[in-house]
C-alpha cells in the first residue's frame, strides 16, 4: 500500500481483529429474533446460532442469506477486501450453498483514508466475488469512527440438501478443513513479530474460498457443518454439540495447525478474544489439563475466514476428505467424533 497513508490496522479501535461478540453474549440478544417454528418457509433462523438463514422459495430451491463484516487484520486495502469478501461467502458455502450475488458493507472514516485506498479495498472484495462467479450487485457505505467493509452475501440451495450446524448424529468423524491460528498471526502482525512467510500463510489461508462446501449436500453421509471464526473451534464445535444434543470429541494431536502457528503461540502470543471465548464456554469443555496452554490459545483462537467444520459418517469420510484435498484443501484432517452426552471431551 502506498506508506504515506495512515495503517488501516491502527484505525481499528478493536485492535484489527474482527472478532465477534462472545458466544453467551450472542445467544442473549438473539433470544427474542425469529425462529423457523412460526414461518413456514423459513428453513433456518436463529435457534441453533447457524451461519446462515435459509428460506425455502419453492418445492426445489431455497435462498441462503448471510452478512459478515469487520475491520482490518492486515495493512494492504486490496488484501483486507479479499480476507472480507472470502470470509462473508464462507457463510453460504458453510450451509451446503452457491453464491448468486453479493452487496457491500463499507463504513469509512472519511478524511483519514483516502478514496484510491477504499477503492482498492472494494476492488480486493469484488476480486474474489468475481473468482466465485457473483456480481457486487452494490451496497451500503457510511462514515464511520474505524473502518469496516463486508458482504451481505445470498446464495441458493436444495431445501433437502441444507446443511445445518445441528444435524451430527451420533458417531459422525469431524473434520476440518483449515489449519487453526489465523488470530495469533493477526496479534503477532499487529505486534510487529509476524515473519514474512507466516504473513504469507496467513493471507493464503484467510482468501482461500471454502467452496467445496457447494458440494458438501451431495456426499450421502454428511450431515452438518459450519465454518470456524469468531469463536474459535472449540466455540463452534460446541455450537454443533448443542444442536444435535450429543457430545464431541476432539483429538489435539490430529487439530490441523497452520505452520508457524504453535511456535507464535507458545512464545504467549494471542488475542484478547481467545481469553473472552474462553471465559464464556470453558466450563463445557473437558480434558484440558491434558494440553498445553498453547494448544488452549490455538483452540480457542478466533478465526477470520477459517476453514469448515463438517460432521459425516464413517462410511462417508474416505469420499469426502478425497474430494476436499483434490478441491485444494491440503490440510483437511479428521480431528474426532460425535459421541453420545454433552460438551467437548480434548484428548
Amino acid at each position: 500500500m502506498d506508506h504515506t497513508e495512515t495503517r488501516l490496522t491502527s484505525l481499528a479501535h478493536g485492535g484489527g481483529c474482527g472478532c465477534k461478540l462472545s458466544p453467551g453474549v450472542l445467544r442473549t440478544l438473539l433470544a427474542d429474533l425469529p425462529q423457523a417454528g412460526p414461518f413456514a418457509n423459513l428453513l433456518v433462523g436463529t435457534e441453533t446460532s447457524d451461519d446462515a438463514a435459509v428460506y425455502r422459495l419453492s418445492g426445489d430451491l431455497a435462498l441462503v442469506a448471510t452478512t459478515d463484516f469487520f475491520t482490518p487484520i492486515v495493512d494492504d486495502p486490496f488484501e483486507f477486501g479479499r480476507i472480507a469478501a472470502t470470509n462473508a461467502l464462507s457463510d453460504v458455502y458453510a450451509m451446503g450453498g452457491t453464491p448468486v450475488m453479493a452487496l457491500a458493507v463499507l463504513g469509512m472514516p472519511l478524511g483519514r483514508i483516502s478514496t484510491s485506498v477504499v477503492r482498492q479495498i472494494l476492488a480486493g472484495g469484488a476480486s474474489v466475488c468475481a473468482a466465485s462467479g457473483i456480481p457486487v450487485a452494490g451496497g451500503h457505505s457510511i462514515d464511520s469512527p474505524e473502518p469496516i467493509y463486508g458482504l451481505v452475501a445470498l446464495g441458493t440451495v436444495h431445501p433437502d440438501r441444507v446443511l445445518r450446524n445441528s444435524g451430527g448424529q451420533a458417531k459422525d468423524r469431524l473434520v476440518l478443513t483449515k489449519g487453526l491460528g489465523i488470530g495469533v498471526f493477526s496479534a503477532a502482525f499487529k505486534q510487529g513479530h509476524l515473519s514474512p512467510a507466516d504473513y504469507a500463510t496467513m493471507l493464503a489461508s484467510t482468501t482461500r474460498l471454502n467452496d467445496a462446501g457447494a458440494m458438501l449436500g451431495r456426499i450421502d453421509g454428511v450431515h452438518a457443518a459450519t465454518d470456524v471464526t469468531g469463536f474459535g473451534l472449540l466455540g463452534h464445535a460446541l455450537e454443533m454439540s448443542r444442536g444435535a444434543r450429543l457430545g464431541i470429541r476432539i483429538r489435539m494431536a490430529d487439530v490441523p495447525l497452520l505452520p508457524g502457528a504453535a511456535a507464535l503461540a507458545a512464545r504467549g502470543i494471542t488475542t484478547g478474544a481467545a481469553g473472552r471465548n474462553w471465559e464464556s464456554y470453558g466450563a463445557e469443555i473437558r480434558g484440558v489439563d491434558g494440553v498445553s496452554a498453547a494448544e488452549r490459545v490455538l483452540l480457542t483462537d478466533p478465526q477470520t475466514s477459517g476453514g469448515l467444520l463438517i460432521a459425516a459418517s464413517e462410511p462417508a469420510c474416505a469420499e469426502l476428505l478425497s474430494s476436499l484435498r483434490a478441491a485444494g484443501l491440503g490440510q483437511a484432517a479428521v480431528i474426532g467424533e460425535m459421541v453420545e452426552g454433552q460438551g467437548i471431551d480434548v484428548e
